[in-house]
């Protein structure tokens, strides 16, 4: 539930609401959903976060990331670490789980309601925090696919969910088809955010 008057927070989980998407099928197009959640309450701040491959030399992901900067959005990111793991295959890691925390527990005390756009089972001692100080948490994510991208315990923990799916009509877009040129401003079509596995 959602109230005009609300002091509204969002907290995206970058690579969580990417892979939610992507495996709905569309992407996301961050000015629709700032736009949305401004018309549903006051909105104080959006975050974003995500881990960037700083030792590449052209990141798919910057542009969005410099798009998300320069159009109302708080971006939060550190370089992500790459390893090999035990069969050879190279992996990276990068969890902002620890500076959505933060961030959120910081800014309790000056908002109503905060949305958090990830299913990570990991965030529901955070809710349980968020609440006691008298926060409302709704949480976005999917029950939709196959296995759903949302912990149960999340879903339970948080006032309100939010199915990503029944947000795609407001918030959506195809995906982009990187053939195909667009008239979108360079970071919009960043959304090809192939950083999905990064954790």
């Amino acid at each position: 539930m959602f109230y005009k008057d609300d002091r509204l927070a969002l907290f995206i989980d970058g690579s969580n609401l990417y892979a939610a998407a992507r495996t709905l099928g569309f992407d996301i197009d961050y000015k629709l959903l700032r736009q949305e959640f401004m018309r549903r309450g006051k909105l104080v701040r959006a975050f974003y976060y995500t881990a960037l491959l700083e030792n590449e030399e052209y990141s798919p992901i910057r542009p969005l990331v410099d798009w998300l900067n320069y159009n109302g959005f708080a971006m939060r990111t550190k370089p992500a670490k790459e390893y090999t793991d035990s069969q050879g295959r190279r992996k990276v890691k990068g969890n902002m789980d620890i500076e959505l925390t933060v961030d959120a527990m910081e800014l309790a005390p000056h908002v109503d309601h905060i949305v958090i756009f990830s299913g990570d089972g990991d965030f529901k001692p955070l809710i349980e925090s968020l609440q006691r100080q008298g926060v409302r948490v709704s949480v976005v994510s999917t029950i939709r696919s196959q296995p759903p991208m949302i912990a149960d315990e999340l879903r339970r923990q948080a006032d309100n969910f939010i199915e990503l799916d029944e947000l795609r009509d407001v918030i959506g877009r195809p995906p982009r088809d990187p053939r195909v040129a667009s008239d979108r401003p360079a970071g919009e079509d960043a959304a090809e955010q192939p950083m999905a596995e990064i954790r």
